[in-house]
């Protein structure tokens, strides 16, 4: 069994780099700008031999009547509450103010232990904080400095205790494994413009706030990944940070969300887009689409806010064209309609996400591809090459994810454009490939099965 480690703290007090050091990678997003983490975030730590669960929090406030405060507040003590050990951040630099006194007397009650840490107290900038430290009444703090590693050693020690007592826990049963399970999880990345309703999503889905909404956009700023198991199938969903348009991408910490955001979808199995009805398949869908798709996603199409759509038929209509005008290279991409708020329609949504991820994985054999190719070149065989026949040789599936097939041909470099395109759908429509990208490279060569024959 592993344990749990909350980060918690004030603003701007180093949560989120000592998360980065825990993992060992930049996942959380690191700014100056107090108040950049609002979700909860959870990686796999790990501190020498030490493995556990860590959870980067957003940082203590008082609401004072703010809802987005109040949200992100619940938020951490949720993650507190869930934790077998919180760690306590303050600013040594800084040393302490009025607010790390208000929770530390929050936390004394708690259920939770709470090691206190003073942190960046790299030279001689923290000596004073750190000795402030102990005026919260959480025992002796321990000096480290995240951004740099030091102080990790001590970490380690105020850790160890925990993993002990998870070692001697009971262990669970194994949980069963769902259908391919020995490749990992299906990483599914939630994404879309600001406002859609990306994280109500998220939420309806786990059953939980899980994610902090609000009626205003950039209410996320990190790609926030969680664990879970949906009929048997493991499934890492990740609820990625509103895509604006780059001209009017101002400022840092939102264009550090928008790089967290692209990354999500170059690790992604499947990326469900989800899209506004007052406003299906604008500008920036499109775009965001297209990227998918050059990527090498599966893609579900999820329109949401369904329950107050004016006219269904004509919004149907609407993007039914758009798609096939603007994303040829999608077709047969599946469109859902529901609503996050209400959960109309949202059972719809998985489904369609494991029947995308089949069809991303998709192989096809030989021999079934070169009796369609035989097929395809009768009826509509190549132009003239150099006023010479351009032969179709041989076709065979290089690899999944998504499905890529390579073409050998005595000319490929001969074939336009508009002759692969047709015979892209019509791998489509023989053998049941909707919705994901499908690849075509031509390659100048024989059969290699009937060489030296």
């Amino acid at each position: 069994m592993t344990f749990t480690v909350a980060i918690i703290g004030r603003p701007n007090v180093g949560k989120s780099t000592l998360f980065n050091r825990l993992v060992g990678r930049r996942e959380a997003i690191v700014d100056r700008t107090p108040g950049v983490t609002r979700d909860r975030r959870e990686g796999k730590g790990r501190l020498g031999d030490l493995r556990f669960t860590v959870v980067d929090t957003a940082g203590l406030e008082e609401p004072a009547g703010d809802v987005l405060l109040t949200r992100m507040r619940a938020q951490t003590e949720t993650a507190l509450e869930d934790a077998d050990v919180g760690l306590l951040l303050i600013d040594a630099r800084t040393g302490l103010i009025p607010l790390d006194h208000h929770f530390a007397d929050w936390l004394r009650p708690q259920k939770t232990p709470v090691i206190l840490i003073a942190n960046k107290c790299e030279g001689r900038g923290g000596g004073a904080g750190f000795l402030e430290a102990y005026a919260l009444g959480l025992g002796d703090p321990l000096p480290i400095s995240a951004e740099h590693g030091e102080g990790m050693a001590d970490l380690w020690d105020a850790l160890a205790p925990y993993a002990a007592q998870a070692a001697t826990a009971e262990a669970p049963e194994p949980a069963q494994a769902g259908a391919g399970a020995e490749d990992g999880p299906l990483q599914l990345a939630i994404v879309g413009r600001p406002t859609v309703g990306k994280s109500t999503l998220v939420n309806r889905l786990l059953g939980e706030e899980r994610m902090v909404t609000g009626p205003d956009g950039g209410v996320t700023r990190d790609a926030i990944s969680v664990s879970w198991t949906f009929e048997g199938r493991a499934i890492r969903l990740i609820d990625t940070a509103g895509l604006r348009r780059k001209a009017k991408i101002t400022e840092k910490v939102e264009g550090l969300s928008v790089g967290n955001t692209l990354r999500a979808i170059r690790f992604a199995h499947v990326v469900v887009l989800v899209m506004d009805v007052q406003a299906i398949l604008e500008k920036q869908d499109l775009s965001i689409a297209r990227l998918v798709a050059e990527e090498g996603r599966a893609l579900v199409i999820a329109v949401n806010k369904w329950d107050v759509a004016d006219d269904r038929k004509g919004a149907l209509r609407r993007l039914a064209d758009r798609l096939q005008t603007s994303l040829p290279q999608l077709r047969g991409v599946a469109v859902l309609t529901f609503s996050a708020l209400t959960g109309d329609g949202v059972d719809r949504l998985l489904p369609a996400v494991l029947g995308a991820f089949q069809v991303w994985n998709r192989r096809i054999g030989t021999a079934p591809l070169n009796r369609w190719l035989a097929d395809a070149g009768e009826r509509h065989p190549p132009p003239l090459a150099g006023g010479r026949r351009n032969r179709l040789r041989y076709i065979t599936q290089a690899k999944a994810r998504p499905p890529t097939f390579v073409l050998f041909a005595s000319r490929p470099e001969e074939l336009p454009e508009s002759y692969l395109r047709y015979l892209v759908n019509g791998l489509r429509d023989a053998f049941d490939l909707p919705g994901v990208p499908v690849r075509l490279h031509p390659r100048k060569g024989d059969n290699p099965y009937t060489e030296g024959r």
